[in-house]
């Protein structure tokens, strides 16, 4: 992509290609939530993301090299988008990112339970993590461990348990 950055410090290059709200929510999407359609990333979105907001961040995420698009053979109109690796290297970024918010902001158990899982399991589930991610969106051999499921096991769970919670307040 040509584009004029305001300086060269790696910091501001990164925010620059990163820094608006909704690039990292889309990336996370992807990421952690195996969305590979716009539709899904439209309804699946927590913070209800605008329509005309998601096709943009999709359109500059391709244009910045952190998602690819590929056409779905399934269906004439759908795209489907994958992580690249320079998005899959954001994991620890992400992780960080998580850690960071559960400890300075009121999170909710539920979403916050993938970012524990990640601080826990520091570099080593990091890293197999993205073993499984570049399985997943750049076709390399699948690894044995599946992240992205336990990770999903355990919001599930904690799901189950709120509305466990809840049902026994109203009872």
């Amino acid at each position: 992509m040509n584009m004029a950055y305001r300086s060269g410090c790696p910091i501001n290059l990164t925010l620059e290609m990163l820094g608006d709200r909704w690039s990292l929510i889309v990336i996370r999407d992807v990421m952690f939530g195996n969305r590979r359609h716009y539709r899904e990333l439209l309804t699946h979105s927590e913070e209800k993301i605008a329509s005309n907001i998601l096709a943009d961040r999709l359109k500059r995420l391709v244009e910045v090299g952190l998602l690819s698009r590929r056409d779905d053979p399934s269906h004439k109109q759908k795209a489907i988008y994958s992580l690249t690796e320079p998005s899959i290297q954001l994991v620890p970024l992400l992780a960080h990112m998580g850690a960071w918010g559960r400890r300075y902001t009121p999170v909710s158990r539920p979403l916050s339970i993938r970012a524990q899982l990640l601080e826990e399991g520091g570099p080593p589930l990091w890293e197999a993590f993205m073993e499984e991610l570049r399985a997943l969106h750049l076709g390399t051999p699948a690894p044995a461990r599946s992240v992205l499921a336990e990770l999903q096991a355990a919001y599930l769970a904690v799901m189950a348990q709120e509305e466990g919670a809840a049902d026994t307040l109203k009872a």
